[in-house]
C-alpha cells in the first residue's frame, strides 16, 4: 500500500511562505509566497485574521529581507494595511529603494495618519523622492496638503514642478487656480507639459464644480499667444 504524502496545512504553509519570502526575489517562483497572497484573499471579512497578516507583514519590512521581499509585503499591506502599519512604512519613506513601495501601500490606506504621514515626510524630503511623495498625495486627494503642492510649484526641480501641477490639477482646489495658471506661463520648461495638463485638468474640474472664477483664471492663462494652437483649443478657447 502506497502511503500519499500528506498535503500541508493552510497555516503551516502560511508559515513556509513568510519563511521564503525573507530571501525572495522576483526570479523566483511566485509559487514559494502564493499562500500569503492566498491568506490575503481569504482573510477578507475577517478582522482578526487581517490583523495577524498585517502584523506579519509589517515584521518583514523591520527586518534585513530583499528589498523583493520587502516589496512583496507593502503591495500586500496596501489591501489590509492600517493605522498599525503606518509608523513602518514611514520609516521606509526616505529609502530611495524603498520609498515607492511604503508610498504604494500608504496611498491606499483609510485612515487619516496615513495623509499625515506623507505630508510630514514631504517637508524633509527632496528630488524624486519629494515628487513621488506629492504624487502619492495627489492620488489620495490630500487637500490639507494643497498649501505644499502650491509652494512646490516655485521650486527649481522639474519633477517636483511637474508632480505639483498633476497632483493639484486631480484635486482641482479653488486656491490653487492661480498658482496653477502661473506655472502654466513661468514653470520650467522641463515640466511644462505636466504642468499644463495639470492646469487644464483642474480648470475642467473646477468648472464642472461651479468654481467658474477660479477656472476662468486658468484659462485665460493658456489662451495667450504664447500657448500652442492645441492648449488654447483645449482651454476652451479658440486660436
Amino acid at each position: 500500500m502506497t502511503t500519499q504524502p500528506l498535503t500541508p496545512t493552510p497555516d503551516a504553509a502560511l508559515d513556509a511562505a513568510f519563511e521564503a519570502l525573507k530571501t525572495y526575489n522576483w526570479g523566483a517562483s511566485r509559487k514559494l509566497v502564493q499562500p500569503i497572497q492566498d491568506a490575503v484573499t481569504t482573510s477578507s471579512g475577517n478582522a482578526d485574521a487581517r490583523k495577524a497578516l498585517e502584523a506579519r507583514l509589517t515584521a518583514v519590512l523591520k527586518t534585513d529581507a530583499s528589498r523583493d521581499a520587502k516589496d512583496v509585503a507593502c503591495r500586500h499591506l496596501r489591501t489590509i494595511g492600517t493605522a498599525a502599519s503606518i509608523p513602518t512604512l514611514a520609516g521606509l519613506l526616505g529609502d530611495p529603494k524603498l520609498s515607492h513601495m511604503a508610498r504604494f501601500a500608504l496611498e491606499r490606506i483609510d485612515d487619516p495618519a496615513a495623509g499625515a504621514t506623507l505630508r510630514s515626510a514631504l517637508s524633509k524630503a527632496s528630488g524624486a523622492i519629494r515628487a513621488g511623495i506629492i504624487g502619492s498625495l495627489g492620488a489620495r486627494g490630500d487637500s490639507a496638503a494643497v498649501p505644499a503642492m502650491i509652494a512646490a510649484l516655485g521650486e527649481s526641480d522639474a519633477r517636483v514642478v511637474a508632480a505639483a501641477a498633476t497632483a493639484l490639477g486631480s484635486i482641482a482646489a479653488p486656491q490653487a487656480a492661480g498658482a496653477l495658471a502661473a506655472a502654466a506661463k513661468k514653470g520650467p520648461a522641463a515640466a511644462k507639459i505636466a504642468v499644463i495638463d495639470g492646469a487644464l485638468r483642474a480648470a475642467e474640474q473646477l468648472a464642472e464644480a461651479g468654481k467658474k472664477a477660479e477656472a476662468g483664471v486658468i484659462q485665460k492663462a493658456l489662451s495667450g499667444d504664447d500657448m500652442p494652437e492645441h492648449v488654447r483649443n483645449a482651454a476652451g478657447l479658440k486660436a
